[in-house]
């Protein structure tokens, strides 16, 4: 991997041991911007693509971008940007998790602060274009519609995937981190727009804690599996490397994959602020119906190839009727490394009585 965190100003006073690559954006008051309200910087933001191309990397497979609050899962694109031919056209990212937002922007444009990646074909083609293409499209709000825009121009469609998160969300993220898809985690933004992903924790404190989990498998991070418990009716649901639910009843499929609304709306007042992009389903109003929830402790890769990963009770909604589950303090889930070739996981829980 290579490339720079673009600024519009370096100082002198920055110590370089302590920061990845810095560039300087270059001065961009030549294009107009001509949308009520916003900010001219989208147009430098948009043309570090350009500038991006410029810098002449050798053995370039993948150009990928993403904003200042932006974190990346690098292993992750790497195998999943892997399956697409670097000598094709693709340009690849994720909408809004908002359904206003992606009508005002385009369904077809990758927002940036998911981070989107452009093949190397695809960004030398587009570098020469870029300019002037800027020049059209001058009443945008932002840098990711120009980018494409510009893209539209050369007949090139997003492909979408949505790992790449855009959070345009507030509050606690914690029902759409524990229903991600069987995929791999890409990205996440808007860290400092959200709760702490992890309680008594500080953002950075719960980032940190979350990558320690990221550096013993990232390729299962977040992915949901769901099991049955028959002895004690329970439904239990694993987001590897963050948590565990078990719901105090037997659920259908489709109920538990639905997002849960744990989190707030990006803006108020609109009707369509609330519309969001894939299922949801509110929280059950009865506190003893919700789940318990056990948040990740530590793990460990053994010489055998297993991950071994410890999840302790953080959160219960009623303690007077479920009964075996209160005396449930630490769930612990085993797993193999995950390889490619493998298609499908089993889960499997241990007899009541071994229950820990």
């Amino acid at each position: 991997m290579k490339g720079c965190v673009f600024m519009d100003s370096i100082s002198n006073e920055d110590d370089p041991s302590s920061l990845p690559p810095l560039c300087l954006s270059r001065d961009t008051s030549r294009f107009r911007y001509t949308f009520k309200g916003g900010l001219r910087s989208a147009i430098r933001v948009a043309r570090v693509v350009v500038e991006t191309v410029a810098l002449n990397h050798s053995n370039v497979r993948w150009y990928v971008f993403g904003d200042d609050d932006t974190i990346f899962l690098p292993e992750n694109l790497v195998k999943t940007l892997s399956k697409y031919d670097h000598e094709l056209w693709y340009y690849i990212g994720a909408h809004s998790e908002i359904y206003e937002q992606n009508r005002l922007f385009g369904f077809g444009m990758a927002f940036g602060g998911a981070g989107f990646a452009i093949s190397s074909s695809l960004a030398n083609v587009l570098a020469k274009v870029f300019d002037s293409c800027l020049e059209r499209y001058h009443h945008l709000y932002g840098s990711d519609g120009r980018v494409y825009s510009c893209l539209a121009e050369l007949g090139v469609g997003l492909i979408h995937v949505p790992a790449f998160h855009q959070v345009d969300l507030t509050g606690n993220i914690f029902g759409l981190l524990a229903a991600h898809p069987v995929t791999p985690l890409l990205s996440l933004h808007h860290p400092d727009f959200t709760d702490p992903i992890f309680p008594n924790m500080t953002t950075t404190q719960a980032l940190q804690h979350l990558f320690k989990a990221v550096n013993v498998g990232s390729q299962r991070m977040l992915q949901q599996t769901i099991c049955y418990e028959k002895w004690f009716s329970w439904t239990i649901s694993v987001s590897w490397g963050y948590a565990v639910q078990v719901f105090p009843s037997h659920m259908f499929l489709p109920d538990v994959v639905n997002v849960q609304e744990t989190f707030k709306q990006w803006k108020q007042g609109n009707v369509w602020a609330k519309t969001y992009t894939f299922n949801t389903r509110p929280l059950h109003h009865d506190p003893c119906k919700r789940s318990t929830i056990f948040y990740s402790d530590n793990m460990s890769f053994g010489e055998d190839g297993m991950i071994k990963s410890y999840y302790n009770k953080s959160f219960q909604n009623c303690s007077n009727e479920l009964g075996s589950l209160n005396k449930l303090e630490v769930i612990k889930v085993f797993t193999n490394k995950l390889d490619l070739d493998i298609k499908h996981d089993g889960c499997e829980f241990p007899r009541p009585r071994q229950l820990p």
